[in-house]
């Protein structure tokens, strides 16, 4: 084992004096020493009842015969940073998860972990650790918020960002508004929709390291506490018979992601995190073959913020299996690859019934034939963008306007807010990027401003910022290069015409080669807005976002 480079022999006894110090006793030494890596704390809704969770895994490793030991990571809520200066330390938190669980899991000898995760970035941070540390290793998450209800209909936290747009253009009354306030998100668990935390978690049962429900069982569930048991469990089983990460995570695993990535419609951040996480694993995951793989892969859900149907509903449909076998039915999946429940994908799946048709279509009748998220690419975006397909009005999948160009989230949204955005509009949010932000902050405040004011069918936004899961309409992030890091949406100027077209994979400036590189000459882009602490040495290493924001090495 392991950790008996830290408990055995005579060379240990101080060590063991130590592990003694913190109550354990000799039988207890002498068993495996599993890392609960437990994400607990007090601010993030998806992470409150984490603490239930850390404890029922500590129980099913106990039973069966490990030590369990906690130690913590640190999550962001998402939410709660919107819109401030917080929100450039989400994206940020990643490699600080990676970092600290390496160093931990590291210096403690650790044999095996479960990671129990749940929001944005505390996901995929997790993972990419996983990837590197490479022992044994399965994930059971927070598990996802109930759906709210206001005046008898489903509700989540984007339509309460969008209900704000609703009151500020007079649409809704200040009373209204106080009710979705105290009712869209009524328990713990991360945010009900297809957003960002729940793809990665969904995401994670794909890749095969985690179990079956991980990404849709509610968070108050006791289903959910069942889990956390078995996953304690089957810790044992993967560290006996030596299943590592990088077993599990292999470019046939990667590739089955990104085709249940297009069937959900998850957020387009997974176009962030999957490529990070890949490179962790020593694959490297170019976003064209997302492209490749939408081509043939038809959308099935349409979960909010693109439907309103929640994850609570996915659940009862059956969940990610149900949506795996539906998909396989086109033999789009690769299913002889080993998972963390010590079978293969395709064992996992057997005779998982899709039990409601309207939440995960049938492949014969889809939402659309291709993808939920495209990657597009022209003289605006060379490296390439990501836009949320399944959640784009039908006619905003092609759209042609002039550019209204802002170096700020904050320049945009006062525009918006005060009535200087008009039907047809493009606007153009840049210096948000992971160099330039720093951070890459999510844009959801100005795109559910625009569907509150009713322009989303009308006005598209691009950036080379990033969306939150929760946005919906023609908003089409991760533009790369960035404008911090030279690239062309640097050079737009108000006025100009771009053209978009979603279906074609195309996005453009009508600027010719010659006059870009007219404003080219003597164009220096923007410094990132913060120089000091953590956000000026990630701004110093950052990738722009077709790399997946992952930090250089020299």
């Amino acid at each position: 084992m392991k950790s008996d480079n830290m408990k055995k022999g005579v060379q240990c006894a101080p060590q063991r004096s130590l592990l003694h110090a913190l109550g354990m006793t000799d039988e207890e030494i002498a068993k495996p020493m599993i890392g609960i890596v437990s994400s607990y704390n007090e601010i993030v809704p998806g992470h409150m009842n984490i603490d239930k969770i850390t404890q029922a895994v500590k129980t099913g490793v106990a039973m069966a015969g490990g030590n369990p030991v906690v130690f913590p990571a640190i999550a962001v809520c998402d939410g709660i940073a919107m819109g401030h200066q917080g929100m450039k330390y989400s994206l940020v938190t990643r490699d600080l998860i990676a970092d600290s669980t390496e160093a931990m899991a590291l210096a403690h000898a650790f044999d095996a972990l479960v990671m129990i995760p749940n929001c944005d970035k505390n996901v995929p941070g997790l993972l990419m650790a996983a990837a590197r540390l490479n022992i044994p290793t399965i994930f059971v998450s927070g598990g996802p918020m109930l759906a709210g209800r206001v005046q008898g209909h489903k509700t989540s936290l984007s339509s309460m960002f969008e209900a704000v747009g609703s009151y500020n253009s007079g649409k809704i009354t200040a009373e209204e508004l106080h009710e979705y306030e105290n009712k869209a998100c009524p328990s713990c668990g991360s945010c009900s929709g297809m957003y960002t935390a729940n793809s990665m978690n969904c995401l994670t049962e794909v890749l095969g390291m985690a179990l079956r429900g991980n990404g849709t069982i509610p968070a108050v569930y006791s289903d959910r506490i069942q889990l956390a048991k078995h996953a304690g469990m089957k810790i044992m089983e993967l560290l006996e018979k030596d299943i590592k990460p990088r077993d599990i995570m292999t470019e046939d695993a990667f590739r089955n992601a990104l085709t249940m990535d297009m069937a959900l419609g998850c957020s387009t951040n997974s176009m962030l995190h999957l490529p990070a996480i890949a490179h962790e694993c020593g694959i490297e995951l170019n976003l064209d073959i997302a492209n490749e793989i939408s081509s043939h892969t038809p959308n099935l859900c349409h979960l909010a913020p693109a439907g309103r149907t929640y994850m609570e509903d996915l659940n009862e449909a059956g969940g990610i299996y149900a949506v795996m076998n539906e998909i396989n039915k086109l033999g789009l999946l690769k299913t002889d690859l080993i998972t963390v429940t010590g079978k293969t994908i395709a064992e996992n799946i057997a005779g998982v019934v899709n039990k409601n048709p309207d939440i995960i279509r049938p492949v014969e009748n889809p939402y659309s034939t291709t993808g939920g998220i495209a990657v597009l690419r022209g003289n605006l975006a060379p490296d390439g963008c990501v836009v949320k397909r399944s959640a784009v009005a039908p006619e905003m999948l092609k759209h042609s306007g002039p550019a209204k160009v802002f170096d700020s989230e904050e320049e945009a949204m006062a525009a918006i807010n005060g009535g200087k955005i008009v039907e047809g509009d493009v606007i153009v949010i840049r210096y948000e990027g992971p160099k330039g932000g720093p951070g890459m902050r999510e844009m959801l405040n100005p795109t559910s401003a625009i569907m509150g004011r009713g322009l989303g069918s009308t006005v598209a936004l691009i950036t080379d910022g990033r969306f939150s899961g929760a946005t919906r309409g023609a908003s089409i992030g991760h533009v790369s290069p960035e404008a911090a890091a030279g690239g062309p949406i640097g050079l737009v100027k108000d006025g100009d015409i771009i053209e978009i077209d979603i279906n074609a994979n195309t996005i453009n400036v009508k600027v010719s080669d010659e006059e870009f590189a007219a404003r080219r000459v003597g164009w220096t882009p923007n410094e990132p807005k913060i120089k000091t602490g953590y956000l000026a040495r990630y701004a110093s290493l950052v990738t722009s976002a077709d790399k997946g924001a992952i930090l250089k090495v020299k």
